[in-house]
């Protein structure tokens, strides 16, 4: 008798346990139950002309996509999309962007012209956005007034045909009503002379300034090195500037730092 309730306990427990090695074992093509729902999931979020060569796989909650967009905007849209299915824990890229090949120095001269033209009206101005592009990737850098600035920065290149990815690495300059004030005054003051007035004419090219905790920076190409000093000593003597750094280049020779 105490054999057989021996037996049957033990039995029971390797049921248990085969019926629980059952539940966790894969499906068919490796994808475990958990991971194939969030696979549909995933994919579900996808459901765009934009995103109809991109794969998604699943495992242990990180997603891998591959396969092909058109711009870099929608490789990153996809990511964007994804990291917020149901499941999804984190996200591998691996999309490649399949728009026209472009030579990094064409890339760089009409990315630069459209970053130039971008925000003017909204205080460009007080942006100092740079840009670097190597085999098709553009990694933005610099300074941002605000996350809007810097948002449509990363929009224009994003979107750009021949762009394959985008670094960002703008810095957005703090919030401050102060040094709100001191960017406002530092532009009078630099505008404001009669010597630097016509670099306000083109709002392309206008002597860009960042302030950050009432540290100034001044950048953009000016047409003689008098004109870099003159913009250096108008900024520095704003009232409540702490420092003036000049990034000022002159055209057709190197830039010094002040």
């Amino acid at each position: 008798m105490t054999t057989r309730r021996i037996l049957s306990g033990m039995m029971l427990a390797a049921l248990v346990m085969a019926a629980g090695m059952a539940h966790a074992a894969p499906r068919a093509g490796g994808q475990s139950e958990s991971n194939t729902t969030t696979v549909a999931a995933a994919t579900a979020k996808l459901e765009k002309k934009q995103f109809q060569q991109v794969k998604v796989t699943v495992d242990n909650g990180v997603a891998t996509l591959t396969g092909t967009v058109a711009l870099a905007i929608d490789k990153s849209d996809a990511e964007k999309r994804v990291a917020h299915a149901k499941g999804v824990a984190a996200v591998r890229n691996l999309i490649t962007v399949s728009g026209p090949q472009v030579a990094d120095s064409e890339l760089e001269k009409k990315l630069g012209e459209k970053l130039a033209y971008d925000r003017v009206g909204y205080g460009n101005t007080f942006n100092a956005i740079t840009l670097k592009v190597e085999n098709g990737q553009v990694t933005l850098g610099g300074h941002a007034r605000t996350y809007m600035d810097r948002d449509s920065a990363v929009a224009v290149v994003s979107t750009y045909p021949g762009v394959k990815d985008v670094v960002d690495e703008v810095e957005v300059d703090p919030v401050s009503i102060m040094d709100d004030q001191l960017r406002l005054a530092v532009a009078r003051a630099v505008y404001g002379d009669a010597q630097l007035s016509r670099y306000g004419i083109d709002p392309a090219k206008p002597i860009r300034i960042s302030v950050q905790n009432g540290n100034v920076e001044l950048y953009g190409t000016v047409d003689t090195k008098g004109d870099k000093e003159v913009a250096y000593l108008r900024a520095m003597g704003v009232p409540g500037t702490f420092s003036v750094k000049s990034y000022l280049q002159v055209a057709g020779s190197g830039g010094e730092t002040n």
